[in-house]
């Protein structure tokens, strides 16, 4: 059986304490941009880890060799930066996720690997303060984190969502990296290796046909960007309101979108008042004009406004899911739906899909694990009783690529000639 794992045991933390409250000291008072806080804290620890040489060796004392000058240096430097000792990992760019449980830390990078590295913090209760200060500077209303409110999730400033929680037996933090916040479905294509030319052509023309589109897959598939990616279709003049509980889309700060509202879901405060949750703003959402509507995530009740938002005329709105195959989506919605305070039967669900939903697009793992794919494209054809009828057009090839299986209905086919898709690309199925 192997030792727990110790927190980070970090030497001279007197000296590290004591050139804290210093630096700390002169930065009182002071009004500046985070950059200029971040240049001016560099000074200072460059200024006072000199000054400390000095009084060591006037006090006839050894000062810090050379690495442990530079230990320390970083530890103050990371305890004034945003993120503390999260900044470093950020800044790698292979670095896609972040698992912080108490003092084990895993990253995740973009080939797939996973790698345990050394702890970042001290003592339980140091990490319990960086969690509580990052979740003070996201931005948003109120950001508790305690034993009250024993969960957080918040945006990072360069578009990462971290998620802490105090109800495992350490404190626990997730963050998930987006590095492409800014792609569209031909880069995803070219460069990613997420689909064929035909399958990002046919996606292109859904979007601007304004067919509505359920994203699904499991975690870590990309559905959050693959919906930002196929946003890039759409035209700017366009009204766009996205919903999420945690803002990650990031739409609203896209140049290319610039009439987009992003609504954010709010948690109650502790007297129970304020909380605004994702149904309340889909129905918001409907009440300002939309030309189209993202939900970040279905997961819950907000799935029937949703369905009933995008049978109403908002076409071209899209949602993510989590499923583990494209037809396993209606499933899910259904028992949502059921789950919501109208308590749908399946029976009301599915002719409810069938009409509000025309396309469902399932992203996952190449077989290799080496990146990920549009694995399966489902035509909503309608519903009978409580099924959802539906053609795969797209199934998983051997690779776990799309590949083609069905034909698309003639009049779809047309609708989306019209919006630019070649039908040649079709022919010889």
């Amino acid at each position: 059986m192997t030792s727990p794992t110790m927190w980070k045991n970090s030497p001279h933390q007197d000296v590290i304490a004591g050139l804290r409250a210093e630096i700390s000291r002169r930065l009182t008072g002071t009004d500046m941009s985070a950059a200029e806080r971040d240049a001016q804290v560099s000074r200072l620890v460059s200024q006072v880890l000199d000054q400390h040489a000095r009084d060591s060796l006037a006090g006839g004392r050894m000062p810090l060799d050379p690495p442990d000058e530079k230990f320390v240096a970083v530890e103050l430097r990371e305890s004034f930066s945003a993120l503390g000792p999260f900044e470093s990992l950020l800044r790698d760019r292979r670095v896609t996720n972040i698992f912080v449980n108490g003092p084990v830390v895993w990253v995740a990078h973009s080939d797939g690997s996973k790698h345990q590295l050394p702890p970042l913090f001290t003592s339980r209760q140091e990490m319990i303060e960086r969690i509580r200060d990052i979740a003070a500077r996201s931005g948003v209303d109120e950001r508790r984190f305690d034993r009250g409110m024993p969960r957080v999730s918040v945006r990072l400033p360069d578009g990462s969502r971290m998620f802490a929680t105090l109800l495992a037996r350490e404190p626990s933090v997730s963050i998930r990296r987006y590095a492409l916040l800014h792609t569209s479905l031909d880069e995803l294509a070219a460069k990613h290796q997420l689909m064929d030319p035909v399958v990002r052509d046919l996606l292109t023309a859904t979007v601007r046909a304004r067919k509505n589109m359920i994203i699904c897959g499991g975690p870590y598939t990309g559905k959050t960007t693959f919906l930002r990616a196929a946003a890039k279709a759409i035209g700017p003049g366009e009204r766009i309101i996205t919903i999420e509980d945690t803002d990650e889309l990031a739409l609203d700060q896209d140049p290319d979108h610039p009439d987009c509202v992003a609504l954010q879901a709010r948690e109650a405060n502790m007297e129970g008042e304020g909380g605004v949750d994702l149904a309340e703003l889909v129905r918001y959402a409907l009440r300002m004009s939309p030309d189209r509507v993202f939900l970040g995530e279905a997961r819950g009740g907000e799935v029937v406004p949703l369905l009933n938002c995008m049978s109403q005329g908002t076409d071209g709105s899209m949602a993510t899911i989590h499923t583990s195959s494209s037809k396993q989506a209606f499933t899910k919605l259904m028992v949502y739906a059921a789950q919501s305070e109208e308590r749908l039967p399946f029976d009301a669900t599915a002719p409810l899909v069938g009409v509000a939903v025309d396309f469902v697009v399932h992203l996952a793992w190449s077989a290799n694990n080496h990146h990920r794919v549009v694995s399966s494209i489902r035509e909503v054809l309608h519903a009978e009783g409580a099924e959802v009828i539906s053609n795969e057009i797209w199934r998983p090839g051997p690779d776990g690529a799309a590949v083609p299986a069905a034909p698309i209905r003639a009049e779809t086919v047309d609708e989306l000639a019209a919006a630019g898709f070649n039908p040649d690309l079709l022919r010889g199925w």
